[in-house]
This record gives C-alpha cells, structure tokens and sequence, in this order.
C-alpha cells in the first residue's frame, strides 16, 4: 500500500498515480464472446447445453436448464432458520426503500393552453445474472430482484451457473423470498446471449442486470441495444474518512471488508494525523492474519491500498470528489458536515455505527453502486433502472394557433417542409 500527505511537494504526482491504477481485468476476450454470443443466437438450447457442459462440467438436456420448483423448495429446506431471517430482515429493508422511491407521473397546463405530461411504467421484463462459485451471493439477488418488483416488472428470470452440478441454496432462498420462480442453472456470456436474444427454453427479457466476470461484462457490452444493461461493474471500492478520535482496529477492519471482495478491491484511508493513520496501519496488519480471505485482503492492500494524510477537511473534500468512490464511510465527528460538501460517491455511511458492511446486507439502499469512479456521472441500482418515462402533449386548435407559428418558422428553417405543413394546415 502507498502513504501520501497533502503537505508533501510530490503528492499530486502520487495522487494521480493512485486516481489511474488499473485494476480493471486486462483479459481481452471480446472474440471469444462474439463467437458465444453468436453460437446462442444461431442454436439456443443446443449452444447453452454444450457451453454449460464445458464450462461447468454438466451435462443437462433442455428440459433441465430451468431449475424445477421442487428442487427449489427443497433447497430451501436444507437453509438454516437464522440464515431464512436474516434474509428476511434484509429483503423487508430493501423493499421498503425501494418502495419509497416510485414516482409520480406528471401533468401540467401551460399558459398556451397545451397540457403536457409523463407517464411511468413498468418494465415487462427483467434478467438477472448471479454469479457461482465463490462470487456468488444472495444479497446481490436480493438487491437486483427486489427493486425490480417494486417497480412493478411482470417476469423476473435469473440466471446463475452451478458448477459440477452445485446448487447454492441461499440464492435460491432469497430468489424464491425475491418472487423470482423463473431459474435457469446457466451462466457466463452464454446466459447473457439467452436473456438477450431467447432460446427454445428461456424467452427474451427486455433489461439484464447482475455482475459477472470479464466474459459476462463482455457480454453485457455487445447485446446493449438489443436490451438494456445496468452497468459494467468493475472491482469494489471504499473510501473511509476517519480522524484521530476514531477507533483504529475499527477502521482497519472496514477497510478489509472491502480487500476481501477479490485483488483487485481498492480501500482508501484518508485521515487528518499522520500518527493516526499508522495506527490504523499496523491494525490492519494485526486483523489480516485472522481473516478466511487473508491472502485474497493482503493482494488488494498490497497492491491497491492507501492511506492519505490531509492538513484539514476541506482537502478531503476535494480528493473524494476526484476519487468518486463507490463506498464512503464518513467516520469522523460532525460527518453531516462532510457530507453536505461531498458531490461524487455511489453510496454514503455517515457515523462511527454505520460501517459499508451494512448497506451491503440490510441497510435497505441499494449495494450495486458506480464503481471505477464512474460515480461522477452514475448512480445505484434503484426501481428507475427498472422504469420507462413516455412523455405526452395534448391540446385543442386555439393552443395550437399559441404555438405552431412558432413550429413552422423552425420546421422551414431546417428544410422540412412536411413539417412545416403538417402544422400550418391545421392553423
């Protein structure tokens, strides 16, 4: 990890270093996924057998890549109780604030006499994408399904590949606590290409969301357009904005929270005593070696890890703001004050009592967030993703004769005649 201080000579050159790591994946696999991708289109069913088959040691007939409700019942039987409320507790948080969030449609007369209005729908159609193996987690089924039913989506379908065979029970308990029914044991770009363009057994959606690997991103990218995508995800982040009065070991273990995600994750310290930030450091070091995911947290710590020394909080201001980070915990005392001043972030935990962690299960907002800055111009995941806005005009001659003049001078000076006309023989 590097340690920069704002009252360094050098320390723009090392911000700027930091602001342009790439932890992206520099895998290039657009061949191989145009070539999947196309094989789907050309072969439905057929291509998802061979690739679920290769890819994740299965052999499965059409009839079987729609997970039956039998199988996802008794799944759900073998989840223990307190696993079946906690899901609970999160998916009734979750609802709630997404609930919240619906909006009204609009109507207005203008002093022409025109009214003009918006309208909301719903969606028809939604697919997800849940990662296997040890990326997969329910939560994220919990955050991309609910926001969509609280929109008012008729058909949820998700997709979630189970390597050798292996069923996750939990995301098939919070899928079936989601109100998804509709499940199919495929992933990778294969999935995507299904959702996207329909096979004999999973019909088309209209939007696909889920994270994914550089396959199921790649994917993502090339059938945009044909439906719509949430985003393209990148590696997880975290900015924890602490000072002296704050507890070390707690901010050392909300900035591994983030480490273990994978090695790319990056996690920031920005403090206002260098004394402290040390501490913060060697905390760190002291909770690494207790962690399941020790080797997974030291790679991003190693490798992508900071921690930043300001002279006063208004620099830090200004560093969030550049950095656009997809987590910020404001721990410091009078967070209000920050955060007021703070115009870039995916999502904001305010106080010494509200870690990230929490957002990430039962907090009630969304955890699918901007990531690689992409919060400057960005947001969470939330029921507009899962909404269209049709805008409407209506008016009687008299508004008509308020306006059109206006239209045909315009419509004339751009060369359209049938524009021109379209209105002026009605005025």
């Amino acid at each position: 990890m590097i340690r920069l201080s704002t009252a360094a000579a050098d320390f723009e050159a090392g911000f700027s270093a930091l602001l342009n790591q790439a932890r992206e994946t520099t895998e290039t696999v657009d061949r191989a996924v145009t070539a999947i991708v196309a094989d789907v289109r050309a072969r439905g069913d057929a291509a998802l057998i061979a690739y679920t088959a290769r890819f994740d040691r299965l052999t499965l007939t059409a009839d079987r890549l729609r997970i039956g409700a039998a199988e996802i019942e008794a799944a759900v039987a073998s989840v223990p109780a307190d696993q079946l409320a906690a899901l609970d507790v999160a998916a009734r948080r979750i609802e709630a604030f997404h609930k919240a969030q619906l909006p009204a449609d609009l109507k207005m007369t203008d002093a022409e006499g025109m009214t003009l209005g918006m309208r909301w729908t719903a969606l028809d159609s939604v697919g997800l994408y849940v990662p296997g193996g040890k990326a997969a987690y329910p939560s994220s089924v919990l955050m991309n399904a609910l926001p969509a039913r609280a929109a008012g989506v008729g058909r949820v379908a998700m997709c979630v590949p189970t390597p050798d065979g292996i069923l996750n029970p939990l995301v098939l308990a919070a899928a079936r606590r989601a109100g998804v029914s509709e499940i199919y044991r495929i992933g990778g770009a294969q999935a995507v290409a299904a959702m996207a363009y329909g096979t004999g057994s999973l019909a088309a959606v209209d939007r696909i969301v889920g994270p994914g690997n550089a396959y199921v991103a790649e994917a993502k990218r090339q059938v945009f357009g044909r439906v719509g995508i949430d985003n393209i995800a990148g590696p997880s982040e975290v900015v924890v904005v602490a000072d002296a009065g704050s507890d070390p070991r707690r901010v050392a273990v909300d900035l591994l929270a983030q480490a273990e995600h994978d090695e790319a994750a990056q996690s920031i310290l920005i403090a206002d005593d260098a004394a402290f930030a040390e501490a913060v450091i060697a905390a760190v070091a002291s909770e690494m070696v207790s962690l399941s995911r020790a080797a997974i947290a030291q790679a991003s710590w190693d490798a992508h890890g900071a921690a930043i020394v300001v002279r006063e909080w208004g620099e830090a201001v200004g560093l969030i703001d550049r950095l656009a980070p997809e987590h910020l915990q404001l721990m410091g005392a009078g967070p209000e004050a920050l955060f007021g001043q703070v115009r870039h972030a995916g999502a904001i935990f305010l106080g010494a009592y509200c870690p990230e962690a929490v957002g990430d299960y039962v907090g009630g907002p969304n955890h699918v967030l901007p990531t690689g800055r992409t919060a400057r111009f960005a947001s969470g995941l939330s029921v507009f993703d899962f909404l269209k806005r049709t805008t409407w005009i209506s008016g009687d001659q008299a508004a008509l004769r308020r306006i059109g003049p206006a239209a045909v001078t315009l419509a004339e000076a751009e060369g359209l005649g049938a524009h021109a006309r379209s209105v002026a023989m009605r005025l």
